[in-house]
Formats: C-alpha cells, structure tokens, sequence
C-alpha cells in the first residue's frame, strides 16, 4: 500500500478489483477505431489492455485523502454481495476491499467524508453493506457528498430514462437510498468547498452530475477526475468516450477542459479506474495531450 504527499494532503489507492471488464476496446469506446488501439498497444499493454485476449483491463478503486486531520474517500467501487443482473461481472462481488482499507490504517467508523463522483454502479457500492438483512451504511460517521444532478437522475421513481438503461438497477436502492435514510447525504450543485485544498466542481457528460475533485495545496496540484476517463487511451485520444457517457457531446467537452487544465497547471490526473501507476502528468501536444509521466503509485499488474 503506497500513498504520495502532495502539499498537505496525503493519497493512497485502496484496490477492490483489477482485472478484465468484459469488453473489447471498440465495444468499451464504440467510437475508437482497432487501429488506435494497435498503434498505441505498445505502452497501453499489459495495465489497460490484455495483448493476448484483446479485452480492456480496468481497476475499481478508492482514492484515500487525509487532509486538515480528515479522513476522505473518493468514490467506494462496488461492493460486496450485491445483485446486479444488468452488470454480471460485479455481481455477487466477494472483495477484501474492508481489510484493504484497514491495511492502511482506516476503520469505516474513521472515514469523515465519501465523496461519490457520479452514481453508477462501480462508485458507490461499499456506501452500504449488508448487516442483519439489511443495506446500511459502510461509514456510519461520515457525510456522503453527492452530486444534486446525480441524485435526481437515478432515482428509479424519477422521469429519467437513462442512456445505461437498467445497467444501474438496483443501485440505487441498495447504495444510495439506505444512506439518505440514514440522514448522511449532503447534495450539492455546481461546487462544493470540502476543505482548504478539496473542492468539488460538476464536470457533466459522462452523467449529468458527473464531478470532479481540485486539490491545490503549496505548490501541488491534483485533479481526480472520476470517469471522465476509463483507459489511459484518452489521453492521448480525448474525444473518445466510453459506451457509457449519458451526454457523448458534452462528455468530449468536458475531457477535454478537465485534462486542459492539468495540463496547464502541472496537475497529477487522477482518474477512477487505472491500473499500472494510476495516476498521470500530462503535457499538451497539439489539439491533443501526451504523458509527462506517471504517479508513483505501486503499479498494479496483478489480476485480483
């Protein structure tokens, strides 16, 4: 378990899985083409890209933050034994994701903040686990920031019909109602102050409250940016979405500002589901971007 010191603020990955997703790479990103793919195999083999079977490889992790004597998690993968019929390889998922977390020195009862990126399947799972027969809370002392825009959209009893379609079901039921209920939700819109070096800003495309973490602290910078990017391949490639974007438009925008800035700023890019290093400095390179470098994180290579 690594973590790096950026400023004040300390951050660390807690692995729930890494491994295969399902999917080759033009059905994950419908508009890229298998030429991209070869072209840039090179350096996207073996973390993002399994050579040998041509499926994407992808990790669900959790951002660990401790900042001004907090304790913050940035979205919490998928979680343990819960039914997703639309979503089968997180179905039933049996992680040691809780004594990972404990490896690095946190309790649920030490969390202090979870912040949900966006509301799909594998950003809030361990909000909740199942005690006594019955979805409740994974962090009983926590505040659980999510994104206002977010909250309304998924809700199964809302007017929305969902580009994913019943990707999500259950979700929200099992991970995000038991924890309103509970009364530990904070909503928020446009941006939200955590702290003196977190801010959360919306970044929409990839659902409409998709958002993103700023850390500025010294004369580091940081940015977590959740789905905006799935695979490494959008760096290099930025108008190239996943199949899961709500808003394919807006979602290329946003990339695009998001990876801009850091860009510009020399900010580590810190997206939701990167294997290897995790993490990334990127320079601009024309209309596009191309790394400085990569984090150093542990890599992770080991399916698990």
């Amino acid at each position: 378990m690594s973590d790096i010191t950026l400023g004040d603020v300390t951050v660390a990955r807690i692995d729930e899985y890494y491994g295969p997703v399902g999917l080759r790479p033009t059905e994950f990103f419908p508009q890229s083409s298998a030429e991209v793919w070869e072209r840039n195999e090179s350096w996207l083999a073996p973390d993002f890209l399994d050579p040998e079977s041509g499926i994407c490889r992808s990790a669900i992790q959790t951002w660990l933050i401790r900042s001004e004597g907090r304790t913050i998690l940035i979205d919490t993968g998928v979680g343990n034994g819960k039914y997703r019929p639309y979503s089968p390889v997180w179905s039933y998922l049996d992680s040691p994701y809780l004594q990972n977390l404990a490896r690095a020195g946190v309790r649920p009862e030490d969390v202090d903040v979870v912040v949900n990126t966006h509301l799909h399947v594998d950003h809030v799972g361990w909000n909740t686990r199942l005690r006594d027969g019955e979805w409740v809370p994974t962090f009983p002392n926590a505040t659980y920031l999510m994104p206002r825009r977010d909250f309304e959209f998924w809700d199964p009893e809302g007017p929305h019909r969902p580009h994913l379609g019943r990707g999500n079901q259950n979700v929200y039921e099992d991970s995000v109602a038991p924890v309103a209920a509970a009364g530990l939700v904070e909503l928020w819109d446009g941006s939200y102050r955590i702290d003196g070096n977190l801010t959360l800003e919306l970044a929409p495309g990839h659902t409409p409250g998709s958002s993103v973490i700023r850390l500025e602290s010294g004369s580091d910078r940081a940015v977590f940016i959740g789905d905006l990017v799935h695979s490494a391949l959008q760096f290099v490639e930025p108008d190239t979405n996943s199949c899961f974007c709500e808003d394919p438009v807006l979602a290329r925008h946003t990339r695009r500002r998001v990876l801009g800035w850091a860009a510009d700023h020399n900010a580590l890019v810190l997206p939701a589901h990167l294997g290897g290093h995790g993490a990334a400095e990127l320079v601009r390179d024309g209309e596009s971007f191309a790394l400085k470098g990569w984090a150093p994180f542990e890599r992770v290579s080991v399916e698990r």
